[in-house]
């Protein structure tokens, strides 16, 4: 964990008196897991700062910090650079991070916002984003404890020196007719991705849906949910690091630990099997193709036509309260999706396509607060998720499974 910025000021507060004078001192740090913040300033009752870019090449909006000693106060946190505040505003949290909601964009604009912080709290965290860190996954697991469909392993270790987790879920034993790969956080601030890839694994874990039997009995799966173990944890923007992301790493010699150990075990482990890779990411900050779910459409025609086909059947079975429609998939060649994108690399996904066996590679960008006017949060992130679970079941069962054998 890397040591944040601390800002302490005495609050100009005069006419309360010396005994407030005396506990007013405001304190502003990111130093914990996932903190990222450059305070540059506080004036009054202004806190002046902007998103730590770090190793990223231009500008990226992922904040995360707590201000402690600020009961009874009301700040405003203005921003310095750009607008890295999202369409619902902050996520807040009053707990040390266990739960979070949107503070709501009547808190302020894109630059700003303000919080009124109760009497009693001396502790608030605020992000641009509701975080998902390791203890997050700890935690999924825990829950999980001593399901025999769950069997977590270790792929690698980080350029840092940290494990990075992985789990086989569903049917490991006794030959799966089918295997799939499940990635998310090849950049690290994407922090909604990963809610929803709890929700698909857990369906196949309690397999309580007919849709979820089926995948336990049936489908391997391989998740790895922070390929970029270090930036996660670290509080990295990871989205165009330099001199490449960990979305960029699929091609020649790779850079990262994480991507070297997913070229090379993901092969042999799924072999002839190995029918579908899934990889979950996070887009811009808002406006056309930054508040609708959809899929990047691939530049290869055949894995387009299966992308448009799982799009049909998801919308057909997406019953949670975030929306999906096929028709928001991005094809390639429109809007950001082009060719001169990836000249800095490969993606998981185009790598995924290149897998002999593969029938569908494709990747999902989940928004991170507003979703076709729908709110994200870790739940309806999570129901998405079970609605991907019962898409896939379709699809490989159904539509280009066993009935085609």
């Amino acid at each position: 964990m890397r040591t944040g910025v601390r800002w302490i000021l005495a609050a100009w507060l005069l006419a309360a008196g010396p005994a407030l004078l005396a506990g007013a001192e405001v304190r502003v740090d990111c130093d914990f897991p996932g903190g990222n913040v450059v305070v540059e300033g506080i004036d009054g009752d202004v806190v002046r700062l902007r998103p730590d870019l770090r190793d990223t090449a231009g500008w990226w909006f992922y904040w995360y910090y707590r201000v402690r000693e600020a009961g009874g106060r009301t700040l405003q946190f203005r921003f310095t650079d750009r607008g890295p505040v999202g369409v619902r505003g902050p996520a807040v949290s009053c707990d040390g991070g266990a739960t979070w909601r949107w503070l709501g964009a009547k808190s302020g604009d894109s630059r700003s916002f303000t919080y009124r912080f109760a009497p009693e709290q001396n502790d608030v965290r605020f992000c641009f984003t509701i975080p998902y860190l390791q203890a997050d996954w700890e935690r999924f697991l825990a829950s999980h404890r001593g399901n025999p469909r769950l069997h977590p392993d270790v792929l690698c270790k980080s350029r840092g020196g940290r494990p990075v987790q992985c789990a086989y879920v569903g049917k490991p034993d006794g030959g799966p007719q089918h295997r799939v790969l499940l990635t998310a956080r090849h950049h690290a601030c994407e922090s909604l991705a990963s809610f929803a890839v709890e929700g698909l694994l857990a369906t196949v874990l309690d397999a309580e849906t007919q849709e979820g039997r089926w995948l336990a009995e049936n489908v391997e799966l391989l998740v790895v949910p922070f390929v970029d173990k270090d930036g996660v944890e670290r509080g990295d923007q990871g989205k165009n690091r330099r001199p490449r992301d960990h979305n960029r790493d699929y091609v020649g010699e790779s850079l990262y630990p994480e991507t070297a150990a997913l070229r090379e075990l993901v092969p042999k482990w799924g072999g002839d099997k190995l029918h579908v890779t899934i990889d979950l990411h996070c887009p811009w900050i808002r406006g056309k193709h930054n508040e609708e779910i959809y899929m990047v459409g691939s530049p290869n025609p055949r894995i387009w036509a299966e992308q448009t086909r799982f799009g049909k059947i998801l919308e057909g079975v997406c019953h949670g309260p975030l929306p999906y429609r096929a028709e928001d998939n991005l094809p390639f060649g429109v809007a950001w999706n082009q060719g001169n994108n990836f000249e800095q690399g490969k993606s998981c996904s185009r790598w995924g396509s290149e897998q002999p066996s593969v029938r569908l590679a494709t990747s999902f960008e989940v928004p991170y607060a507003n979703a076709r006017g729908a709110e994200v949060t870790p739940d309806s992130a999570r129901a998405f998720g079970r609605d991907v679970a019962r898409a896939l079941c379709r699809y490989l069962r159904d539509e280009g499974g066993e009935k085609e054998r």
